[in-house]
């Protein structure tokens, strides 16, 4: 069965001096501010497109880790994944790097990295990604 998800973004201004807001709406989780320096400086409290990205790529690569892994019967104990996502003014989104530090029983490092590598390559938001540039650090913890 398929799912849809939804969420919502209202600007106001021009590029450089306006802001907005992205709202989650299928979970009702809030409402997060945004503007460009948000997006090409620093955060100061609001978010950009590509930390949004971040916390989706994230979240979905433990998921697919977590069931390649479980597969294989090695369910995970603890993934822990960071997603940084990088923004170049005038390009747009160059790449993202993903770290994965795990926690999981009678797996070797070399099984671990190659599941990682799976996860990389096969979770939905690493293939909605196609076209970007994804490197990955994987290791047991």
């Amino acid at each position: 069965m398929a799912t849809t998800r939804t969420a919502n973004a209202h600007w106001e201004g021009s590029l450089l001096d306006g802001s907005g807001q992205v709202s989650l709406d299928s979970s009702g989780l809030g409402k997060f501010d945004v503007t460009w320096p948000s997006r090409t400086e620093q955060p100061n409290g609001r978010t950009s497109p590509e930390e949004l990205i971040a916390a989706a790529h994230s979240a979905c690569y433990n998921m697919a880790l977590s069931n390649g892994l479980a597969k294989a019967g090695h369910a995970p104990e603890a993934l822990d994944t960071r997603a940084d996502v990088t923004f170049q003014a005038g390009e747009g989104i160059t790449g993202v790097h993903l770290t994965v530090r795990g926690s999981v029983s009678g797996v070797s490092e070399e099984d671990f990295r190659a599941a990682a590598e799976d996860a990389k390559a096969n979770c939905p938001v690493s293939q909605a990604l196609t076209g970007t540039k994804i490197t990955l650090d994987a290791a047991l913890a």
